[in-house]
């Protein structure tokens, strides 16, 4: 039986950034195209263990990629949704603010998003956010509007539907295991089948940085990959809040912070911590991997980075193994929370690329070459940017690959 496979374009990885680029790029027809993906379905790992949220773009610094993608994507995102009668909800967040020396990053937050082009952002009073949340505590918030929930799943579904219309194929339960060159083209060997393709895109998320090294590719970054851990409120409780609501983010880490948030199907969540993960695709509490975890602690950045943010991870892994604790965290947001109203919930593992200083990367990283893309840092909201990301890519493609 003979495996081997010619296409035009491979797209590396089957999470809502390669599914969208894959389908943005079948979509300009005439080119055969490949959507590989390790996995015996799309949307395994980061897409499909986020909490849903639809990022309004007020996080992001003006400018930026994340801004940029962030804001151009949401309003993609809400038109592809209604076109594809995708359930969603557009039902704003709050962030609120429950110390006083947390308001001048609260107004940096506004003005942060009104720069990025915002509409609907509301400064609130402890009264008003009593009005809309009353189990809520804040002495000053921000109502944003642009926000939303969906279940990003049936978004990337979604987007393989496309694909596969515009006659892209996918190849499930493939993962890459060596990449070379052989004559003028590139060749990808997974176990089941053999491609030999003109281009390559690199959406590997986790294994990114991996697969960017089989391409003898410094990517100058490492995936260090971090936990995200749920709990979730009991169905007699889920109505302690009605929207998101999240604290004032460390503007020195790029994670939010622990917060609430509901599904789109009703369910209330809260969390997620931000743990150092000990394998890339550990879900369970003691998950481990020599190879994943040798990869972290031999990398000279971690100790740069933990040398500067130790408290922060010790606080997080006994957040982690105490449920006490993590109500803790939960109470100042909502005071009237008890640990016997939350059971454990799923949890995620961020693919968060870390530079040889130690320094998160906070912002999306793409690296290119003459026959290959290589998306190297994509983390929240990638999700919520997927149709502007994979635009900028396909963009990269017409010109790096003269299409």
């Amino acid at each position: 039986m003979d495996n081997s496979k010619t296409f035009d374009i491979a797209v590396i990885g089957g999470g809502i950034v390669g599914t969208a680029t894959a389908m943005k790029l079948a979509m300009r027809g005439g080119l055969k195209i490949a959507l590989i993906e390790a996995e015996n379905e799309l949307s395994m790992h980061q897409s499909g263990h986020n909490s849903g949220v639809i990022h309004s773009g007020i996080y992001y610094k003006p400018g930026s990629l994340k801004a940029e993608n962030c804001i151009k994507g949401r309003e993609l995102l809400y038109k592809y949704l209604k076109k594809k009668n995708i359930p969603f909800n557009n039902c704003g967040k709050l962030i609120v603010a429950t110390e006083e020396n947390e308001i001048a990053e609260l107004n940096r937050l506004k003005n942060n998003g009104e720069q990025n082009g915002l509409k609907g952002i509301k400064s609130l009073t402890s009264e008003d956010v009593k009005n809309i949340e009353p189990n809520i505590r804040a002495i000053e918030a921000l109502f944003v509007e642009e926000s939303g929930i969906v279940d990003y799943k049936k978004v990337v579904n979604a987007y393989a539907e496309d694909f596969t219309n515009a006659g892209g194929t996918i190849f499930t339960s493939n993962r890459v295991n060596k990449i070379f060159n052989e004559n003028s083209n590139l060749k990808i060997l997974t176990k089941e089948n053999s491609f030999a393709v003109k281009y390559l895109i690199n959406c590997g998320g986790l294994e990114s940085d991996r697969v960017a090294k089989m391409c003898n590719i410094n990517p100058l970054v490492k995936i260090i990959p971090f936990k995200g851990e749920y709990y979730i409120l009991k169905d007699e409780f889920s109505n302690l809040f009605t929207i998101p609501v999240y604290p004032v983010p460390d503007p020195e880490l790029p994670f939010l912070g622990v917060h609430f948030t509901k599904t789109v199907d009703g369910t209330a969540e809260a969390g997620p911590n931000a743990v150092l993960a000990f394998k890339r695709y550990g879900y369970s509490k003691f998950s481990f991997s020599l190879k994943d975890t040798l990869d972290t602690l031999l990398y000279p950045g971690f100790w740069k980075m933990a040398s500067r943010q130790w408290k922060t991870g010790i606080m997080e892994m006994h957040r982690s193994l105490s449920k006490r604790k993590f109500v803790s965290s939960l109470k100042k947001l909502m005071p009237a929370i008890e640990k016997e109203q939350i059971v454990t919930g799923g949890c995620g593992i961020r693919a968060q690329a870390m530079d040889k200083n130690g320094n998160l990367i906070n912002d999306f990283k793409i690296e290119t070459t003459k026959n290959q893309i290589h998306i190297l840092n994509s983390p929240s909201p990638a999700a919520t940017s997927s149709l502007a990301i994979a635009k900028t890519i396909e963009d990269m493609a017409v010109e790096k690959f003269n299409l």
